[in-house]
């Protein structure tokens, strides 16, 4: 009789605790999701911020090395240049200047009579390609007469470029600083939906030419 009624009580315990068991509630449910959408957010704000950083790090990072490229050659074409202009009209009294082209001569040979003289001018970009773009255009004579041109851009995207000349009597070119401040690409499509502004880069180099026998 005794173990007859533990049975019933070890009976009536496991139905009451079937009984309790029972599935989430739709507050619950609605919590859960809640709170689940809150941190899907927040990580997918947080991978697109680090897209855009990286993004805009890299973009830099490309640009300067193109424009360190492209100033290197300018530097190097205006060492081993000759006959350079613009030229100010009184070198004793403004030997410097200020222009946003440059030109010179850049081979010669006598043999032949043929001459190419280089100029690297400032233009109004084209095609979304920034305020200004930097042009390089050789022009070939052959005995004092137009015989061929080539150009070609060197850099887009740039706010500026500026030409600083300093020159002696004669008038003779003493040294030429080039100022370039060029604006990262690639940047519009990351900037939609963000107060992103990338920093731009600017560039100053001085050379001298050779100096003649």
């Amino acid at each position: 009789m005794k173990h007859l009624v533990l049975k019933q009580r070890c009976a009536n315990k496991s139905n009451h605790f079937k009984k309790s068991r029972r599935a989430f509630s739709m507050v619950e449910v609605l919590i859960s999701l809640t709170i689940s959408a809150t941190l899907l957010t927040a990580t997918l704000a947080a991978l697109n911020a680090s897209f855009i950083g990286y993004k805009v790090t890299t973009e830099g990072a490309s640009t300067n090395v193109v424009a360190r490229i492209v100033m290197q050659r300018l530097t190097a074409m205006i060492r081993t240049g000759d006959s350079f202009g613009p030229y100010p009209v009184n070198p004793i009294l403004t030997p410097e200047l200020e222009s946003n082209w440059i030109e010179f001569v850049s081979y010669r040979d006598p043999s032949t009579s043929t001459e190419r003289v280089t100029r690297l001018e400032r233009r109004d970009g084209t095609g979304g390609s920034g305020p200004y773009e930097l042009w390089y255009i050789v022009t070939t004579y052959v005995n004092g007469a137009w015989d061929d041109e080539d150009e070609a851009p060197l850099l887009v995207n740039l706010n500026d470029v500026i030409f600083s000349m300093d020159y002696d009597v004669g008038p003779k070119l003493k040294r030429v600083t080039v100022d370039l401040i060029i604006q990262p690409d690639d940047l519009q499509d990351v900037a939609i939906g963000s107060h992103l502004e990338a920093p731009t880069i600017r560039l100053v180099a001085s050379a001298a030419p050779r100096m003649e026998d």
